[in-house]
């Protein structure tokens, strides 16, 4: 079985212009997926919403990965999406997440609080913004 991170999944979903949301949303998380951030839960078809938003805003950036632990079937990491939008602003979001994995390896259901390091106050929901 090969096990997604969230650098991988993160880099498809927002960065990787080669690929739409949905494939890689299929590459890296399960039909019945189900993500909670800083409160507010969304289903699959909410995250793909969700995703679509913040790619339309995205020009560039990257994930660094400050800690990561599998478990079985549990993931969890801490890390700083760093981001420039496309108007030129950066944002810098540290978030604290906690996984369960499916048995083929992709999230099934992801629980993530965001830390706003750096960006406008209208930056502050976009680990949730649809």
């Amino acid at each position: 079985m090969t096990r997604t991170r969230i650098e991988a999944a993160l880099n498809d979903l927002i960065f990787n212009r080669d690929i739409t949301v949905e494939e890689a949303a299929d590459r890296h998380f399960t039909p019945e997926y189900r993500q909670r951030t800083d409160g507010e839960w969304a289903d699959r078809a909410g995250f793909i919403e969700h995703i679509t938003h913040v790619r339309d805003l995205v020009a560039d950036g990257h994930v660094e990965v400050h800690e990561e632990l599998y478990a079985g079937a549990k993931y969890a990491d801490r890390h700083t999406a760093h981001i420039t939008k496309k108007d030129g602003s950066t944002v810098r979001m540290e978030v604290y997440l906690f996984a369960d994995l499916a048995p083929d390896g992709r999230f099934a259901r992801i629980e993530e609080t965001t830390l706003m390091l750096e960006g406008s106050a209208a930056d502050r929901n976009m680990g949730s913004a649809r």
